[in-house]
Parts: structure tokens; sequence; C-alpha cells
């Protein structure tokens, strides 16, 4: 949310169903997985690979949703693509409606994730342990991304003079795309996360997360 609106100064209220995505097709591949077998077997791998999957299908919906709707609206006043936004959240929610149905799909069970561990006295779920390391590691990822890295740099340019930077030879457009990617990708790897955590999926599941989300923006500083 942050980061497209640091960039673009627009909230992308379609981000939560972006996370749904991910989470939609993380359940698909841990099902095969989970009837294969691969899934207890290879446990470590197949969460990789799950939220990889889940990952850069989410990044490809983020990077469509910016060349198809947000693009071309780029020099229109705020609230257009504001309601834009809204409607590709509605379009992406019914999509999945539509191609798998409203009922709601279960995570397969995994054995190693069950339980509680105990950390300084306090009990803690496995799968909220794996939440909170996962968290961390892809946020210390962003910040040198956004920090240490060229294109990283690149962003916060544009973000700060899209004219000025477009001048400095920056490309505007593709700094803009990297930043939908980025954001998709984490919503993706999320939206496995929270179905690992609360091991359901449907359709609508991204809304209030990203209400969530948003609100969490906001108090810690939107666009910073």
């Amino acid at each position: 949310y942050t980061m497209v609106y640091g960039i673009l100064r627009m909230i992308n209220f379609a981000h939560g169903d972006v996370f749904m995505a991910g989470a939609f097709i993380g359940y698909f591949v841990a099902s095969y997985f989970g009837q294969t077998g691969f899934l207890e077997s290879n446990l470590v791998l197949s969460l990789i690979i799950i939220t990889l999957v889940a990952a850069a299908t989410a990044a490809a919906i983020a990077v469509m949703l910016e060349r198809i709707a947000y693009r071309p609206l780029r020099r229109a006043p705020r609230l257009v693509p504001l309601i834009t936004a809204i409607g590709a959240s509605f379009f992406l929610e019914y999509a999945f409606l539509g191609l798998f149905g409203s009922g709601i799909k279960g995570y397969p069970d995994i054995a190693a994730l069950k339980g509680r561990v105990v950390i300084l006295g306090v009990a803690i779920l496995k799968t909220q342990v794996l939440v909170i390391v996962a968290a961390i590691v892809m946020l210390i990822a962003l910040w040198f991304f956004v920090q240490r890295t060229k294109m990283g740099k690149a962003i916060q340019a544009v973000s700060e003079d899209k004219d000025a930077a477009a001048l400095m030879g920056i490309n505007v457009d593709r700094s803009i795309m990297i930043t939908f990617l980025v954001g998709g990708a984490l919503a993706g790897a999320a939206g496995v996360l929270y179905a690992l955590l609360f091991r359901q999926v449907y359709f609508f599941m991204g809304f209030f997360p990203g209400l969530k989300a948003f609100t969490a923006a906001v108090l810690g500083g939107i666009g910073n």
C-alpha cells in the first residue's frame, strides 16, 4: 500500500485482492503437493515452492493491473484512479468467484506445523512463529532492495519527483512497474502465510486484511 501510494499518490484498493489471488494459487499448489505426499516429505522445499508460485502469480496480476487499469489514468484527477482501483478490486473478487466458486477451501494439514513452541514462557503456535520469521525476512529484504539497490534508489527518486527523475535518465514507467511487481509478490507471499495460519481461502478473503493493511500503512506514515 505505502509503496504504491509513495510513487503514485493513489490508494491501490485492489491490493487485498492480489493478496487473495496469491493465497488461492498457493492453495492449488499445496493441495497437489498434499495429494502426492511431497508436502510432508519435503516440507521446507514445498513451502518455498508454494510461496514462490503464489508470489509470482500475484506479482503478475499486480503488474497487469498497473499496465491496464492505472497507467492510462496516471495524469487523470486523483478520484479517477481511486474509483478504478475499487473497480479492479471488484473485478478480481468476482473473477475468482466465477472461476472457483463461493465455497471456502481449506489448506491441507501439515503435521510438522501443528502444536506450539514455548518461547520465554509463552506458548506460540508453530504457524505463528513461521509467519513472524517470514515477515521479518521479507521486511529486511524489502528494506535492502529499496535502500541499497540501484532500482530501489530509482524508485525513491521517482517517488520524490517523477519529472526530475525522468530528466536524470530514470525510466519512470519501469520504476512504477517494479514497485507494483514487488508489492504484488509480497502480497502473494503474505496470502500463503495467512492461509497457513487460518487454513482457509475464499474469494472475499482479501477485504478485511486489506482494510487492516491500509490502517497500518496510514498509522505508519503512508508513502514513507
